[in-house]
């Protein structure tokens, strides 16, 4: 390869072509020794510093290099200030937002991580602030999404690593409020068939709760400050999440023992799912140091590594259902608005005044209320609604509590680290290179003893919360007898848990993953790395094969024909699987909820057992045929009438649109585009694609895969998509869509002679 040595260059010579090798020297204030950056030709950065804390300061000035526009926008939404460079249409979703910033002690804050959070904390975003530093030196080096858009990148402190909340995967305030609409409109039973409880549990109404009071805007602030910024110049500015999207998300991990490898050593997989985005949510770093030695997924705003492997331990993580939060409903003093009841006494809500600075206006004055509980999210002449959530309290911010687990170098070790983990709750999964393996769940855990969180409660002080669960009340296994442990996000409590005692949560993934990842582990003798890179891209759906062989016999010809000897497979290529996403998804499963529900009340999901029992109930015999034949005829329309040359992934396609495109020129919308790529599976198989059922594009699924054998950290493989970096120019921007898109993974080295060799930019860095 040629060697270019770049000491001040152009932006021409900041992006590399492929069979370059670039290198770059930068002196930094704030560094205290010498440091490097090797990226590979995946575009993971591997970061050698000469001190501990340097390696996130690096991290931090990496992040900038590749994502600071991405991670400038996050910091902006999460701390409530992007009225000030976006405009007035901004400033309620700012306002949501700061009402659920962590407003506590920062000392109590600080050390619910660790002994070191705040200087690992502080070096990351002083790492970020070099970065900017050097943007001044350098102009052409800003993203241009900013030249866009019109502001520059603002500089970090410590605390908005910490404050900020809103990112993370919260639950399960939204299901209350549906369920409680639910059972207003349609009774108990009705709400149980758009989603059961899990474990078995009797769904009752808390005494003193009329479900009929909550309005059906409740979650309007709530969902606000949770949700993405929108950027499209016609939409207002308020964006919303899906009332039903809990149930859209997952992941899958594993591990296996060695006995049951080929190599003979424990191999861990994990691949979380989210929101496909551009960019992605997941960033790969590696970060090398005296006492470290880590490398795997975090997200780009934050210091470490919560997803990947040190010299000793690999890890992975799934949500676990642990219920963080509740919806209390406050009865108003009639004579004071400013007051609620609570006991037999009307107390104050407290106020907060801020104000939002606006851009090209006056700033506009914001009041937040909070009770005793937590934020208001809510009013009306009557009442008062508040969310108390377990993520506002110390400790809480999301995945922070990795930059402890990542330095364990043991089973011990990593579950004492995991007594600090606090959100969001996390089925973790372990393997080591003496051959162990183990799974704990992990999370702050409310303990509710007079109710179970599944609907609202009034806040009058009958539902309150006794504090926390210690982390040893949840579940713990390890070195199994069956050879592996292995998670999806379904109810994975053991059949003897007492529930009653320890209420965990009632709201689950649907079982269907975790029952093929089953089928296959347990036959998984001989299991190589190539066997779990097959069985994360599995496009098998059991419930679709479980649907298909319930149907009844009266169906039509052609789909009778496509069904015969299809067991599920949703595979991209597939004329079956063409016709059950269409069928199942834009057909029968709206009939089914308009059929329950009516079509005003627009239900998007349904309980799956429920949809089990209705495709044998011949009942549905009728509807079943009606359904089957619009989506014959649809397809007929869509793919053409020869059913041989059907296909879900002609459908069913990952089409990844940069947040910026309709701001963009033409010359820069054609430049940013990314192609489509057709994909199978659905969020009921392994290779989980949730889609949005009206276009049947994909939305999310696995952010990151990882495969790693203990016993050869270099064999390991990843994927991301569609790219390491989030700046246009950059070769890293959208270089791995295509091979994640067809199911297939880059190297994840680790070693310095493999990472040496596969170096294609170097960034030395000195201290000033």
């Amino acid at each position: 390869m040629r060697l270019v040595l770049v000491i001040c260059f152009s932006i021409t010579s900041v992006w590399l072509a492929a069979a370059e090798r670039t290198v770059e020297t930068h002196v930094l204030d704030g560094l205290e020794g010498p440091a490097e950056i090797r990226i590979d030709r995946w575009g993971v950065p591997h970061i050698y510093a000469s001190t501990h804390y340097d390696a996130f300061f690096v991290q931090g000035f990496n992040a900038a290099r590749d994502r600071l526009w991405q991670i400038d926008t996050w910091r902006r939404r999460g701390l409530g200030r992007l009225a000030s460079v976006l405009g007035a249409k901004y400033a309620e979703q700012d306002r949501a937002n700061r009402l659920f910033l962590y407003r506590g002690d920062m000392y109590r804050e600080w050390l619910s991580y660790g002994s070191d959070a705040k200087a690992i904390a502080s070096a990351f975003a002083n790492g970020i602030n070099a970065y900017i530093d050097l943007i001044e030196r350098e102009p052409e080096r800003l993203p241009p999404e900013f030249a866009v858009l019109g502001y520059s990148p603002e500089r970090w402190h410590a605390e908005d690593v910490v404050r900020i909340r809103s990112h993370g995967l919260w639950r399960n305030v939204s299901s209350e409020v549906q369920r409680a609409e639910l059972i207003c409109r349609f009774g108990v039973e009705k709400a149980l068939a758009w989603r059961k409880l899990e474990p078995a549990w009797p769904l009752v109404v808390p005494e003193g709760l009329d479900p009929c009071a909550i309005p059906s805007d409740v979650l309007d602030t709530y969902r606000l400050a949770k949700a993405a910024v929108v950027f499209d110049p016609e939409a207002d500015g308020v964006a919303t999440i899906p009332r039903d999207d809990l149930a859209g998300l997952g992941s899958n991990n594993w591990a296996l023992a060695p006995e049951r490898t080929a190599s003979g050593n424990a191999i861990l997989a994990n691949d979380p799912h989210r929101g496909h985005a551009v960019p992605s949510l997941r960033y790969i770093a590696h970060l090398v140091a005296p006492g470290l030695n880590v490398i795997g997924a975090g997200e780009p705003g934050l210091p470490g590594v919560s997803i990947g492997h040190n010299e000793r331990i690999a890890f992975g993580l799934t949500i676990f259902g642990l219920d963080h939060e509740d919806l209390y409903v406050y009865d108003l003093d009639p004579d004071d608005p400013t007051r609620y009841r609570y006991a037999d006494e009307f107390e104050p809500v407290r106020r907060i005044a801020e104000t939002i600075p606006v851009l090209g206006a006056d700033p506009q004055d914001a009041v937040l209320e909070y009770t005793r509980h937590g934020p208001v999210i809510h009013r009306t002449d009557e009442r008062l609604f508040a969310v108390r959530a377990a993520w506002l309290e110390p400790g809480m911010a999301p995945y922070f509590g990795s930059v402890e687990y990542m330095r364990a170098e043991n089973w011990r070790e990593f579950v004492a680290a995991l007594n600090r983990w606090g959100a969001p709750a996390e089925n973790q999964v372990y393997a080591d290179v003496d051959g162990n393996i183990g799974h704990k769940p992990a999370g702050l855990f409310p303990r509710r003893l007079n109710h179970d969180g599944v609907l609202p409660v009034p806040g009058d002080g009958r539902y309150e919360w006794s504090g926390y669960h210690d982390m040893d009340a949840l579940p713990e296994t390890y070195n199994p007898a069956s050879g592996f442990v292995a998670t999806a996000n379904e109810m994975n409590l053991p059949g003897d848990y007492p529930i009653a005692a320890r209420r965990v949560g009632f709201d689950w993934s649907a079982p269907w993953r975790k029952r093929r990842i089953d089928s296959v582990l347990e036959r998984a003798d001989g299991h190589l790395l190539a066997d779990s890179l097959a069985l994360q891209t599995d496009t098998t759906s059991l419930f679709a094969a479980e649907v298909i062989s319930r149907l009844p016999n009266a169906i039509p010809g052609a789909a009778k024909a496509l069904f015969a000897n299809w067991r599920g497979d949703m595979a991209a290529g597939s004329a079956p699987a063409a016709l059950f996403g269409t069928w199942y998804y834009q057909h029968f499963l709206p009939a089914m909820a308009e059929s329950e529900f009516g079509a005003e009340a627009g239900i998007r999901s349904l309980d799956l057992d429920f949809m089990l029992a209705a495709v044998a109930d011949p009942r549905r015999a009728a509807l079943i045929e009606t359904t089957l034949v619009a989506a014959l005829e649809s397809l007929e329309e869509t793919l053409g009438t020869d059913r041989k040359n059907w296909r879900w992934g002609d459908l069913h396609e990952i089409a990844l649109r940069h947040p910026l495109e309709e701001h963009l020129t033409d010359a820069d919308r054609q430049a940013w585009a990314l192609p489509r790529f057709p994909r199978g599976g659905t969020g009921n198989s392994p290779n989980a694609a949730h889609f949005d059922r009206d276009d049947l594009d994909v939305r999310a699924g696995a952010s990151w895969r990882m495969v790693v054998d203990t016993g050869d950290w270099d064999a390991a493989m990843m994927a991301n998509t569609p790219g390491q970096s989030g700046d246009p120019r950059s070769p890293f921007y959208g270089d791995l869509l295509e091979t994640w898109a067809k199911d297939e993974s880059v190297p994840l080295l680790y070693s310095r002679s493999a990472i040496e060799a596969a170096t294609v930019v170097e960034i030395r860095l000195r201290p000033r």
